[in-house]
């Protein structure tokens, strides 16, 4: 597959357990994932990650704040930590007011940005001219929250690479990965990473099994169930 593969994890145990890995591409935390794995102090963690985490693997921070200003103070704090260090910037704030003009002005001096939160190809649309042409971006597109409401996310993937195609800085994230199939899914229309959880990665060792297997590994994994929970009837 061409696409590349993103760890979504904030956990340093599983972040280094990838770090020499060809399969993994890239790590991107989240505030509330950090908490989650217990990080007590975002820039030492930051840091840490800086130092362990090869300089040819992504790795993306997001700004922790609402305001535009702050945000752009954060943005160039998180990416002077290391070369490989992209700043999450949301695409609107949570007034709903755009970060297209801070995505610019970032971009313009060579910060590179993952602008998050994407669903609808006019977001895209209006977010296009802003990325710059020379400082690598990411625009990370919601796909798992989008089928969630019911619709299907192909078609504004599809649209992206009109909006895109000249700018070769700008790679094309799908977030939201559900199952393995949501890979080779978005593998087969072009993006260009997707961001996984660490519990689907050992799914991908099933690519090409034979469905018989399949079958009969699920038959005897109902029977040891069962066995297991001494029920009778």
């Amino acid at each position: 597959m061409e696409i590349k593969i993103f760890l979504n994890s904030s956990n340093l145990e599983e972040i280094l357990e990838y770090k020499e890995s060809n399969e993994i591409k890239g790590y991107i935390t989240s505030p509330s994932l950090m908490k989650e794995s217990g990080v007590k102090n975002y820039m030492e963690f930051a840091l840490q990650l800086s130092s362990e985490v090869p300089k040819d693997k992504h790795v993306s921070f997001g700004v922790i704040s609402d305001d535009f200003e702050e945000m752009e103070r954060q943005a160039r704090k998180i990416t002077s930590i290391s070369e490989n260090f992209y700043a999450k910037i949301p695409i609107t704030n949570t007034k709903g007011e755009p970060s297209y003009d801070l995505v610019k002005r970032l971009g313009d001096d060579g910060v590179k940005v993952n602008v998050t939160a994407i669903t609808t190809t006019s977001q895209l649309n209006q977010l296009g001219p802003f990325l710059n042409e020379t400082t690598p971006s990411v625009v990370s597109y919601l796909a798992g929250t989008v089928s969630d409401t019911g619709e299907a996310p192909i078609s504004t993937v599809l649209n992206a690479y009109s909006i895109f195609r000249d700018n070769k800085s700008v790679e094309f994230l799908w977030e939201g990965c559900r199952q393995v199939y949501n890979i080779y899914e978005a593998n087969s229309v072009g993006c260009n990473i997707i961001l996984v959880p660490p519990s689907l990665l050992p799914k991908l060792k099933l690519k090409g099994k034979n469905l018989t297997e399949c079958s009969l590994d699920a038959v005897k994994t109902s029977y040891e169930e069962g066995m297991t929970a001494n029920y009778s009837l």
